[in-house]
């Protein structure tokens, strides 16, 4: 039992004068708490969101139409309606309301949302006043929006902790400073580090692609070598982000507390589960900063809406310049030790 007290101890005691990670075990729950307080915890949060074409929002606060007097709906003035209603079919907007003139809406049969509108619809005074107008082409269903979100998602887990927590293991356990001795140096090391994790993330990637598209038909028009491409050039700059993570790391509390600190809110705010369409500008703004968040973007570009690499082109820089400044940050304070 002395013996049990005794390791019980000295782990204990290792853990707080590891000062690094015990500050973040402590620091990490309360970013993370205050963080989604302030972005999500609203008065009175939306639940749904509803275009309204040719109206201000003074107009559609002092209409007579009771559905604009329906708490949680969050209403949005149209100006374009061809742009609003490629939102409606790509589950950005649930609803999208015409009044005065042809008193005509639109939703998405596959988004459960614009079917509890349409029955609010229903339920108020006017709602023999509308006409339901069907979405042309195939509606897009929420499967097909939020599948490259999860592929996404997968990559970054696989990327992040694939390679920024094996190297602080190795570091820890004094791998690396055998490698120091041997002839190799840093770049050949970290090279192989990146290429090893993009052949295995890559490979990952197709074949869940491939399975869920037997079973679930996905819905891609975009070219699937553009696809490829962008995965490819997304899962890089996730890697390279896990290697500015563990470049000088030696505890791998703190490693696992980083990497954490990076994936919550790009899983939360880079668009892998919903749109940020007519959340706060500040919220959208920040989910720019996010590599996660552009590679979702070219991704459902070119698989939803058929856009090319050229089209992309934006995402794709961002991408890659975020992957250099990782990478040579990165070389420069990388420690074998």
């Amino acid at each position: 039992m002395k013996t049990f007290w005794a390791l019980l101890s000295a782990r204990n005691i290792e853990f707080v004068r590891d000062r690094s990670t015990l500050a973040w075990n402590l620091v990490f729950p309360f970013l993370i708490i205050f963080g989604f307080a302030l972005i999500f915890s609203e008065s009175s949060r939306d639940l749904y969101k509803v275009g309204v074409i040719n109206m201000t929002p003074q107009q559609i606060q002092e209409s007579n139409l009771s559905i604009f007097h329906t708490d949680y709906i969050e209403f949005i003035p149209i100006l374009d309606k061809a742009s609003a209603l490629e939102k409606v079919n790509r589950h950005k907007l649930d609803m999208i309301l015409e009044p005065n003139e042809n008193n005509q809406y639109w939703i998405n049969n596959t988004n459960p949302k614009g079917y509890v509108l349409e029955r609010m619809l229903w339920g108020t005074e006017n709602s023999d006043q509308f006409k339901k107008i069907e979405l042309e082409g195939r509606e897009i269903r929420y499967v097909d929006w939020v599948f490259p979100g999860v592929l996404g998602m997968n990559m970054m887990f696989s990327c992040l902790f694939g390679v920024g927590y094996v190297i602080v293991r190795y570091r820890k356990a004094q791998i690396l400073r055998r490698l120091k001795a041997a002839p190799i140096n840093a770049f050949q090391f970290l090279a192989a580090q990146v290429v090893s994790r993009l052949i295995i993330v890559m490979i990952t990637t197709v074949i869940l692609y491939l399975g869920s598209d037997i079973f679930l038909d996905l819905y891609v028009i975009g070219s699937l070598l553009d696809l490829f491409i962008i995965f490819m050039i997304g899962s890089f700059c996730m890697i390279s982000l896990g290697l500015l993570v563990s470049c000088k790391t030696h505890s791998q509390e703190l490693a696992g507390g980083l990497l954490n600190f990076l994936t919550w809110p790009m899983m939360f705010l880079s668009g892998v589960w919903f749109s940020l369409e007519g959340t706060n500008v500040f919220v959208q703004k920040l989910a720019l900063i996010f590599p996660l968040t552009h590679l979702l973007n070219a991704t459902r570009k070119i698989a939803i809406d058929g856009q090319s690499l050229v089209q992309v082109y934006p995402e794709m820089l961002s991408l890659t310049v975020s992957s250099l400044i990782f990478l040579a940050i990165s070389a420069y304070f990388f420690r074998w030790e």
